[in-house]
């Protein structure tokens, strides 16, 4: 297997011995117990796994190598204030945003991992660099402008890798190339895509998807990032080179230590670190055209302003100046045309979130019965620090109560704000138990407070409780009904009564005296939560339709009658029961 070439500026890194990299894997991870890592899905055990394999050349620069430069991005104004922000460690809001949502949804769905968001990081800063190579930049949703492509699998100074997804992503029909902000083969995104902005979609050229695939990559196998051996392995399996591995956990590092800022989302400028051959020039492939064999290209070395576009040794002629003459039908050339922008002054910087208000009033929603939709909506507007409103800001909507939804039955949502500042969420369907649900709004990218709306579920009071279907109401001892007893509630008005909660219990003849003897239930009997047999049960809330079917009835060896009775908000609804064996049929005397 071919490794992939590392840069000039990493070599004085190439001579760490085996024992300091496991030393500072070591350091950059806590400790967990041992356990169990053998799962099959393990790409780290499979030897022509091809997201390991040379798929492109990774900047394998390392963090304290980059040059420091005046804080701030290039051309960013007011760069080298105080209130600055360092470039060489800091990371786009977006990116940054998305690599922690998916180490959160790493935590819920894979515990045992342990994933850090930095390693994620770490992984995007060395690919694409948060998907700003290139000049990218990422739309309000996450995904890039342009494709980050690396270069055609042809086997051509890289792995051959044919065509896995018939040009849907990298936009070659025979060959496949790393696709995103996390460079992704087509076949790996194929078996751990995910969707990490919940818009349906699995996309690797959307940073949160990315993000959260890189994640699930990563922990594949049963992988534990606290395990230093683990750590490597996946990191190994990502790609197959030491000096990669040295290059992710160093950044991973580099972002543990705190000094992580969140930049702003503009557009990124290239290091020169990456060869142009990993990425196209900007222009989408077509999807029915393969892609040329990348030819090496000769490096350019950035301009002092770090621009990539002018060839060294050959400045451009200044052109001779003209003089003065001015044009009655075109704008005096010493004035300054009010249409067009002054080019000798910086652009004003795009206003900043700085508060997230709530809009409309502060008390709770109305109240709603279960299963019901929220007539409000939440609403928040965004102002930066003159208390101007704030456009295209991302404000992420969350919901959280038992079973609580937008009515579209997602719990996520994220929304721009429009020219006047404002977002607003879908309404909310409450779920179908008695209590409170929140919806809760933040601005990506921005630790600012947060604002909360809340409301109440409450249930319709119930009226009758009555049966459904005709069930038998007879069985054999040492058996069970051959029926799942079910039953509808409804309200005074004749409505179905959702969320009502319902309980079963199983009487003697009289519909009073528990079915029980020496405290034991008898006759009749459900299982209880913990298996046991039980002569009462509290069996569930009703659907949306007002209905709840009971679980099974079962019969021990006492024959009788028995009562079950159903009670839902106070109203009650009885079958009565009979236990007992057939008969057997006497043989007809012959004549």
């Amino acid at each position: 297997m071919k490794i992939l070439p590392t840069r000039a500026a990493s070599v004085s890194r190439q001579g760490l011995c085996t024992a300091l990299l496991v030393a500072s894997l070591t350091a950059a991870v806590g400790v967990s117990p041992p356990h169990n890592t053998a799962d099959a899905d393990d790409p780290a055990k499979d030897p022509k796994n091809p997201q390991g394999m040379p798929h492109g050349t990774p900047n394998l620069t390392l963090p304290d190598l980059r040059p420091k430069g005046r804080p701030g991005l290039p051309g960013t104004p007011g760069a080298g204030k105080e209130d600055s922000k360092d470039a060489a460690t800091g990371i786009p809001a977006t990116a940054l945003d998305a690599y922690r949502k998916a180490a959160q949804r790493a935590a819920a769905d894979m515990p045992g991992c342990h994933m850090p968001w930095e390693l994620i990081a770490g992984i995007g800063q060395v690919e694409t660099q948060h998907a700003t190579y290139n000049g990218a930049r990422m739309t309000s949703d996450g995904t890039t402008d342009k494709p980050i492509l690396g270069p055609q699998l042809d086997g051509n100074g890289f792995a051959t890798v044919k065509d896995t997804d018939q040009g849907r992503w990298d936009g070659d029909t025979v060959y496949d190339k790393a696709v995103g902000p996390t460079q992704f083969l087509p076949s790996t995104w194929a078996q751990y895509g995910a969707d990490g902005n919940g818009d349906g979609v699995k996309d690797p050229n959307n940073v949160y998807d990315a993000a959260l695939g890189t994640a699930k990559y990563l922990c594949a196998g049963g992988k534990d990032m606290n395990r230093p051996e683990d750590l490597d392995r996946a990191i190994l399996s990502y790609n197959n080179s030491r000096s990669y591995v040295n290059a992710v956990t160093e950044w991973m590092r580099a972002y543990q230590q705190g000094n992580v800022p969140s930049l702003p989302d503009l557009p990124g400028v290239p290091s020169g670190n990456t060869p142009s051959g990993n990425t196209p020039s900007g222009n989408a492939p077509s999807g029915g055209t393969p892609s040329k064999k990348p030819q090496p290209s000769k490096p350019v070395p950035p301009s002092p302003g770090g621009s990539t576009g002018t060839t060294p040794g050959k400045p451009e002629k200044p052109s001779k100046p003209e003089p003065n003459k001015p044009d009655p039908g075109k704008p005096d050339p010493g004035k300054p045309d009010p249409s067009k922008p002054d080019p000798g002054k910086p652009t004003p910087p795009a206003p900043q979130p700085s508060r997230l208000e709530r809009v409309g009033s502060d008390k709770a929603w109305e109240e709603v019965n279960a299963g019901e939709t929220f007539k409000e909506r939440a609403q928040v507007l965004v102002k930066d620090k003159s208390g101007k409103p704030v456009a295209k800001a991302r404000v992420r909507f969350v919901v959280s109560g038992d079973g609580a939804a937008f009515t579209d039955g997602s719990t996520e949502k994220t929304v721009d704000t429009g020219k006047d500042g404002t977002a607003e969420a879908p309404q909310v369907t409450a779920g179908l138990k008695i209590g409170k649900v929140k919806v809760t709004a933040t601005v990506v990218g921005y630790g600012l407070p947060a604002v909360e709306f809340t409301g109440t579920v409450s249930v319709r009071e119930a009226d009758r409780v009555i049966r459904v279907g005709d069930p038998s109401l007879k069985a054999d001892p040492n058996g069970a009904f051959a029926d799942r007893f079910t039953v509808k509630v409804l309200a005074k008005d004749g409505k179905d009564v959702a969320g009502s909660a319902v309980t079963a219990t199983v009487t003697k003849a009289d519909g009073t005296t528990p079915a029980t003897e020496d405290g034991k239930a008898v006759g009749p009997y459900f299982k209880g939560p913990d298996g046991k047999r039980t002569w009462r049960l509290e069996a569930g809330t009703t659907d949306k339709d007002g209905v709840l079917k009971l679980p099974e009835l079962l019969t021990d060896a006492k024959s009788g009658d028995y009562v079950l009775t159903v009670t839902a908000g106070g109203k009650v609804y009885a079958f009565h029961l009979t236990v007992k064996a057939p008969t057997a049929e006497l043989p007809t005397p012959k004549a």
